[in-house]
């Protein structure tokens, strides 16, 4: 009899310290809640640091531009392009670069850089077409220029 009731009170207590399946939903249904919250705000973020780095990268690329036209006389043709800052053009005897550490890089969204001369208000344009690699857009698919 004194096992029986100590099986008993044993089985109460296993009954008892475990969790229902209702207070299981309720604790995804929070989580649930939290991620639909904050992951949106953080992928904004995101969005915005890559919109800077590109911006970044079209200053370090304007200024490396600047000093091969100190060097040179002019900037490079359109037909060289900005590999003009890394490989010497043929026809170039006072270009003394590389006027950049590494190879050309790629927008944050993997794109090349477009280059024009003369720009449209500028000597030159550096454009980065933005997150979907087209002309226009808004937010992080809006155009990225110098």
């Amino acid at each position: 009899m004194l096992i029986n009731r100590c099986n008993d009170r044993m089985l109460m207590k296993i009954r008892q310290s475990g969790f229902t399946l209702l207070e299981l939903l309720v604790v995804m249904v929070i989580i649930g809640l939290l991620v639909g919250y904050v992951a949106p705000r953080y992928f904004a973020q995101l969005g915005k640091s890559e919109v800077k780095a590109t911006k970044a990268q079209i200053g370090a690329l304007a200024k490396a531009l600047d000093v091969y036209r100190l060097d040179t006389g002019h900037y490079p043709a359109e037909e060289a392009g900005l590999q003009a800052l890394s490989v010497a053009p043929a026809n170039e005897p006072k270009w003394s670069g590389p006027y950049l550490d590494k190879a050309v890089p790629l927008d944050s969204w993997g794109n090349p850089y477009i280059y024009h001369i003369p720009g449209e208000q500028r000597e030159y344009d550096i454009i980065s077409l933005g997150k979907d690699g087209k002309p226009g857009g808004t937010d992080e698919n809006a155009d990225i220029t110098n």
